[in-house]
């Protein structure tokens, strides 16, 4: 049978790929337990640490705040998929607007590259269109 592998707090922001400081951070937001002090010893971090800053890391690549994340780590107690689908359903609400506002933000600097490229303006067609009211 194998030892359940434990480190230290500099050995789990390592190995997680993050600063001793975000363990911390995570911790004081109550995203991440802290470990008992042994008598006159370290704090040791298991394997669930570790996955629980994996989880964290990948929420936010999916654009979920720590607000966020810590209320789908409540969830994950409940294995409650309804309410973490709401969540996600939100989520995706908000990056449809932002893709609708990107590709608006496109065509309107693609327009403007192409006025400027023309020629047609008397000055910079792109610093006159921003002088515009």
């Amino acid at each position: 049978m194998m030892a359940a592998r434990s480190m230290t707090i500099g050995a789990l922001a390592k190995e997680a790929g993050v600063n001793v400081e975000t363990v911390r951070y995570y911790q004081r937001r109550g995203l991440l337990g802290v470990p008992a002090r042994p008598m006159g010893g370290v704090r040791r971090y298991g394997e669930d640490a570790l996955s629980r800053i994996g989880f964290i890391k990948r929420a936010q690549d999916l654009g979920f705040k720590l607000n966020e994340i810590a209320a789908l780590l409540r969830l994950e107690r409940f294995s409650a998929c309804r309410p973490a689908r709401a969540l996600a359903a939100k989520k995706l609400a908000i990056v449809d607007a932002r893709l609708h506002d990107l590709v608006r933000l496109k065509s309107v600097l693609e327009e403007l590259i192409a006025r400027c490229d023309t020629g047609a303006a008397r000055g910079c067609a792109i610093i006159e269109s921003l002088s515009e009211n």
